[in-house]
């Protein structure tokens, strides 16, 4: 008899490799490290084949690098593939394909909220499946019966798409797509979904978890009367005090989960809030010095660079995510023996005062920390770079007056060692896409 799994990969025409590791059991998780590791190589000399045969742009940039598909006999020979870039990814389209432009059966554009042109992220239906098919049920415990609300991006963004299959795909859970924005999913519409039919389980962004939050306080219902087992945070960072607001106010255990458009899901936290596990089966990821290019040793920050492991007619092999992060080889309380990854922001995103340059999540942390602060806050960086101006609206119930501004400036830059100049706002706009937390006027970055 066919297993579940082989089951659902009739007429997917996958790689031997995917039925040799994953036939009898469809997750990376009961796999030692030593068969991860097996796995990882196989796949990425599978790819780097196949990309090398198929692909001319990545024909082009291995021959210019004098590597070839022989040259990988270990996981440490993907330092010899050159690196695959933003830039890249914004010349020709098509250009990284490994098959027809026939095959290609999704389509994602980039929101363009980092700058630059649009970066275009393609799949075939094999790739595309392979990448909800295998799954992590013990990281991402959603089973058949539970009612997913999926208040994400669904026009050209993958983030509503890629939750969406990977539940009702690999999970096998009903999914309600709620979308984030448009007349027919807008936050009061929203509401009234979550109100009627009682999901199980969450996935939206930080700030739109707030925002959904506020509308359904005017509608004076409580979101923890709902039957909530769990929340995902994707699409923007947050700090841990932001986070900690979202579960007070939603009744259940939020959990971040990492990925971009360009290389899907790429790691998620397990309950333990002590950093993200690498999605092993989908993501080989590997820390680089920004500036030299060359690997860095687990522990130590640098650049995330992920070499994509399911998608062989579309690859991604050695992109460079320009996030910042570590490696992390111990193991976690969580029992899983999938390797943890930290991170540390975005290398764009990083606010620089006085010459010290820090994530804008270390100051909302200490910011979120302040009980008289609500909700909403953006940080403002002037020209001159000498101080950051930190806009911020008042917790429910709290007079916003220039005696608490003072206060809570004089604490803040206390605790962040940055020269802050806080004030008290009627309201900070709101958005349906990403939040839009730093605001520079600097000419400089």
């Amino acid at each position: 008899m066919a297993s579940h799994f082989e089951e659902r990969l009739k007429g997917v025409s996958s790689p031997p490799i995917i039925g040799r590791y994953f036939s009898a059991d469809p997750s990376p998780e009961n796999m030692t490290p030593e068969q991860i590791s097996a796995f990882q190589l196989a796949a990425v000399q599978e790819l780097v084949r196949r990309a090398y045969d198929n692909s001319f742009f990545y024909h082009k940039k291995m021959t210019e690098k004098k590597v070839t598909p022989e040259d990988i006999t270990s996981l440490e020979d993907l330092a010899k593939l050159p690196f695959l870039t933003k830039d890249d990814l914004r010349q020709n389209p098509w250009a990284t394909l490994a098959c027809d432009k026939s095959e290609i059966s999704f389509i994602h554009a980039s929101s363009g909220t980092t700058g630059g042109k649009t970066i275009y992220s393609m799949f075939s239906w094999r790739d595309y499946y392979l990448q909800h098919v295998i799954i992590y049920p013990k990281l991402i415990p959603v089973k058949p019966g539970d009612i997913c609300f999926i208040a994400l991006p669904y026009e050209m963004s993958s983030a509503g798409l890629a939750y969406h299959y990977k539940f009702m795909i690999g999970y096998r859970a009903t999914v309600i797509p709620a979308g984030k924005g448009g007349a027919y999913s807008t936050p009061e519409k929203a509401i009234r979904l979550i109100r009627k039919l009682q999901p199980t389980i969450l996935v939206t962004s930080p700030s739109y978890a707030m925002l959904l939050a506020e509308v359904a306080a005017k509608e004076s219902f409580d979101l923890k009367s709902l039957p909530l087992k769990k929340i995902w945070l994707t699409g923007e960072g947050c700090s841990q005090a932001f986070r900690e607001r979202i579960e007070k106010i939603w009744g259940a255990t939020s959990n971040f989960s990492y990925g971009s458009m360009e290389c899907s899901g790429i790691a998620n936290e397990c309950d333990a809030h002590d950093g993200y596990h690498i999605s092993e089966a989908h993501a080989l990821v590997e820390i680089i010095n920004p500036e030299t290019g060359e690997p860095l040793p687990p522990g130590q920050v640098g650049e995330v660079v992920v070499t994509s492991l399911l998608r062989y007619d579309t690859p991604m092999i050695r992109y460079r995510t320009q996030d910042l992060g570590s490696i992390e080889l111990t193991p976690c309380s969580c029992g899983l023996p999938l390797k943890k990854l930290r991170l540390w922001g975005r290398k764009v995103d990083q606010i620089t005062i006085q010459d010290k340059s820090f994530s804008p999540f270390y100051l909302e942390n200490i910011l979120m920390s302040f009980p008289q602060v609500g909700n909403w806050y953006q940080f403002i960086v002037p020209e001159e770079r000498d101080h950051l101006i930190v806009k911020v609206e008042a917790a429910e119930g709290i007079q916003p007056t220039s005696e608490l501004a003072r206060e809570l400036n004089q604490k803040l830059t206390e605790k962040s060692g940055v020269p802050c100049l806080l004030e008290f706002v009627e309201q900070i706009p709101r958005t349906r896409t990403k939040a839009i937390r730093v605001v520079r006027l600097d000419q400089k970055e």
